[in-house]
Order: C-alpha cells, then sequence, then structure tokens
C-alpha cells in the first residue's frame, strides 16, 4: 500500500495533533483525589510477558470534528447513543507496551515526555536502562515524547527500531514543522543506534512489523507471537473504541492521508476479527487490549477480561 501524503497535508496534520494542546491531562496514578488507578497491567501470550503502560489519559471535547466530520449530526450522536457514550466528550488513553521476549525488554513507544512512562515502568518493576530495544510505531509527538529526558536517552542501554519510511518523511522537514521539530531532537541524535525497516521486517525473536500506513507515511503495526499464539499491536491504527471501529470509514482528522489510513483499518480489523487474534491499541481504555467482531458494515471492540492471564 502506498501513501499519497504531501507536505502541506503534514504541516497541517502536525500542526493540529489532538494531544497537542491538550489540557489538564490526568497523569496516570493521580487521578484528582480518587484513588490511584492501575497504570501498569500484565498479560501473558504464550512464554512471552507483555506489559500495557498508561503514560497519561486526557479527556477533550468535540471529537464529530476528530471522528466523525463527514457524519451528520444524528448519525454521529446515534452511533455514539448505541455505544453508550457521550457525543460530546471523551477521553483518550496513551499506552506503550512492554515486552519480554526473554532475551530483550522491548518497549513499543514513549508517550509525550511528561513523566508518565517513568513511573509505569516503575509500577512494572522496570528501570529506564533495563529495556533493551525502543520500538517507534510512528513519530508523532505522543509516541516520540518520552525519548528524551533533560536532554539525554531515557533508555541509555536501548536499541531502536522504527520504519523507513516514517524516519524518511519527516526527518526531511524544515524547521518550524512540530513534528519534524520533534524528531530532530529526540529521534535523531539517536540514528546511529535505529535499525530503519519495512513491512515485514523482524525486531526481534517473535517481534514482526506490519505495514498500516495511512495515519503517517510509515506508521506500523506489530505482531507479536509466541507459543502458538498471535498479538498485534495496533498503535494508531484505530483511535477510538468506538468510532473507529463502528465506522472505520469515516475520516480521523488527523490522518496524514485518510484513504489510506481507512484502508489499513478495514484490512488490519479485518483480519484480527477473522482470526480471532487478540490486539494492543495505544488509544484503547486502558489495559487497551481487546478483540474485534465484525458488527453491521464495521467492527466491534471487545476489551478482553481474564482470556490473556494466562
Amino acid at each position: 500500500m502506498t501513501v499519497s501524503l504531501s507536505r502541506r497535508a503534514a504541516l497541517a496534520g502536525a500542526a493540529a495533533l489532538p494531544f497537542a494542546g491538550a489540557a489538564a491531562p490526568v497523569l496516570a496514578g493521580g487521578h484528582g483525589g480518587r484513588a490511584e488507578a492501575p497504570i501498569a497491567h500484565s498479560f501473558k501470550l504464550g512464554e512471552m510477558p507483555v506489559t500495557t503502560l498508561l503514560d497519561t489519559s486526557v479527556a477533550r471535547e468535540g471529537q464529530k470534528a476528530m471522528f466523525g466530520v463527514a457524519a451528520s449530526d444524528e448519525e454521529f450522536s446515534q452511533v455514539s447513543a448505541e455505544n453508550f457514550i457521550s457525543s460530546d466528550t471523551l477521553q483518550f488513553y496513551f499506552t506503550p507496551t512492554l515486552v519480554d521476549t526473554g532475551a530483550e525488554l522491548v518497549l513499543f513507544d514513549t508517550g509525550l515526555g511528561m513523566g508518565g512512562i517513568a513511573k509505569a515502568l516503575t509500577a512494572a518493576g522496570v528501570t529506564p536502562d533495563q529495556i533493551s530495544v525502543v520500538v517507534i510505531t510512528h513519530m508523532h509527538p505522543d509516541h516520540i515524547g518520552g525519548l528524551m529526558t533533560d536532554g539525554a536517552p531515557t533508555f541509555p542501554n536501548a536499541r531502536y527500531v522504527t520504519a523507513a519510511a516514517e524516519y524518511n518523511f519527516w526527518s526531511k522537514m524544515e524547521p518550524g514543522n512540530r513534528v519534524g521539530d520533534l524528531v530532530a531532537s529526540n529521534v535523531t541524535p539517536l540514528a546511529e543506534k535505529t535499525t530503519f525497516i519495512d513491512d515485514g521486517g523482524s525486531v526481534a525473536s517473535g517481534i514482526t512489523a506490519v505495514a498500516s500506513f495511512g495515519h503517517t507515511p510509515g506508521h506500523m503495526c506489530y505482531m507479536l507471537e509466541s507459543g502458538g499464539r498471535q498479538l498485534l499491536l495496533t498503535a494508531d491504527l484505530a483511535n477510538h473504541y468506538v468510532y473507529s471501529f463502528a465506522r472505520p470509514d469515516w475520516a480521523f482528522s488527523f490522518d496524514a492521508d485518510a484513504e489510506a489510513a481507512s484502508a489499513s483499518r478495514r484490512k488490519v480489523l479485518g483480519m484480527l476479527a477473522a482470526d480471532k487474534v487478540p490486539m494492543i491499541g495505544y488509544h484503547m481504555p486502558f489495559p487497551a487490549a481487546g478483540f474485534v467482531e465484525p458488527r453491521g458494515e464495521g467492527f466491534r471492540y471487545v476489551p478482553v477480561s481474564y482470556q490473556l492471564m494466562g
């Protein structure tokens, strides 16, 4: 699949990222006087421990402009009501994932860089210097913000992996582009320690890249395999557990190439539903793991309960 992404579209999308100007984030572990919520949740995929890490959670308004700009107000409200959610406000979750291959600790994405990833790793009993590999699914700020801390690599002993197409695009941005500038400060200094891969590339034993271009030029999902079982890390393939599934063809306003992103959603979600493979989505409600089933002309996200406990 190819992506026809113009630099103008990339500039516009990067300037309006839904998380760039989010007000009053709810940092994991401190929820406005309420009891602390879990910020690390472990599953078992065959012999491979998998831990989701809640970097932060943010409330936002105006989701119709993000997820249903082409829909009528009535249709958008109907989809919301059918799924027992408000059509006026939503909650975003930001969930990196830690995978233990037995030989290496592999971290997928690093959060916004507000300290949440360090807290979540601590809750999981891991320190940043223990991370062996950092995989960047794509280079939006909420995925690369935690790569650096005070100008130094947050994960000093790690090697890095990302898609060649993703880095090649963002690293060529002129100064003044928000994503390009963050790539220059957080990703480019690590380039000598980075492996740039393509579709089907191997990160480590049992971890394979799956191209899902559209949200960004080199957006990748990653298939985990262990003990005859599979789980797909879908990153930002789907950005909301209702709208992206129920109406996969609705353009998400922050997808760089809406047509390619919708095609990727349909293809990957269709595969997950047909093969009954579980997924972990970066913006799904924590702990961010679930299954996909067909529903009407789209799909339904079914959160896991105890299916991945052992």
